[in-house]
């Protein structure tokens, strides 16, 4: 799925220290933001609008596989028998 940039604005002193303090419990900013919005997501987004948009991702996932060929036409039930 395609995804959009999110831009915040902090007080430079306190990034620093966000960022100094989470580097020494070895914590990531981008993955603690990416957790924080998936936790909104979950706690505003109504269950059947997350399952509509999961649905949605995993037809997209199968529509962008490549499509396997097989040699002579053959379909996979062919070599099965």
């Amino acid at each position: 799925m395609k995804k959009d940039i999110i831009t915040v604005s902090l007080e430079a002193e306190k990034l620093r220290a966000i960022k100094k303090y989470m580097e020494k419990k070895d914590a990531d900013v981008q993955e603690e933001m990416v957790d924080q919005l998936q936790k909104l997501y979950e706690k505003y987004v109504p269950a059947n609008v997350r399952e509509y948009i999961d649905e949605r991702e995993e037809d997209e996932g199968k529509n962008n596989k490549p499509k396997q060929r097989f040699k002579n036409n053959e379909m996979p039930s062919d070599k099965m028998e």
